[in-house]
């Protein structure tokens, strides 16, 4: 779940941070913006760096970044922090690395979108093909008894139609369970981006 929440919310993180840090801003004052909420896991981390600095307890920039690398789930976010810790620790470009991981985190979006989109490409079929023609074929087996009835029914014996109707009946609820995990599928699929 934590990952999920990183990633949701990284590339809005370093694109504000890029643009809070090219207008002039130092980074502990970018980490306490972004600290101020609205960034969902990665505010609560921010939020929590800050105050451990405040206080005092936390034992500088570069620690507070290091032990938070450790408690990140997603790839991105720790690139993220082990880019900052290394901004901290031996003055880099900031900004420039900044801008390259965002294009980068906007083409695995994008990658993943597209994926995610070609996976779904069968589903509206799948889906009409179930919903349309079981309940079609099902009707037609449901009728098979009222067109034997007459002299065809002499040459063929047919179960009885409570049977007939327990099938149909069973059969409608198959295909209903069928839909509904066809669309349970193209649900876990979900990129969540």
């Amino acid at each position: 779940m934590r990952a999920l929440g990183e990633k949701q919310e990284l590339l809005y993180v370093i694109r504000t941070m890029d643009v809070l840090m090219s207008s002039g801003v130092g980074l502990e004052a970018a980490i306490h913006t972004i600290g101020r909420g609205g960034y969902g896991i990665i505010s609560e981390d921010f939020s929590q760096i800050m105050k451990r600095l405040q206080k005092g307890t936390g034992g500088g920039l570069d620690k507070e970044l290091k032990t938070m690398m450790k408690k990140a789930e997603s790839a991105g976010y720790k690139r993220l922090l082990n880019t900052l810790y290394t901004n901290v620790t031996q003055n880099t470009d900031l900004v420039e690395t900044l801008k390259k991981q965002g294009a980068r985190m906007e083409e695995e979006r994008s990658e993943a979108v597209e994926k995610y989109i070609e996976e779904l490409g069968g589903v509206p079929e799948t889906l009409l093909s179930i919903g349309m023609i079981g309940p079609i074929i099902l009707s037609i087996v449901g009728l098979v008894p009222q067109l034997m009835s007459g002299d065809l029914g002499a040459f063929m014996s047919l179960p009885d139609s409570s049977v007939i109707n327990s099938v149909v009946n069973m059969g409608l609820i198959v295909t209903l369970i069928g839909m509904a995990l066809v669309g349970l599928k193209a649900h876990t699929k979900d990129p969540g981006l």
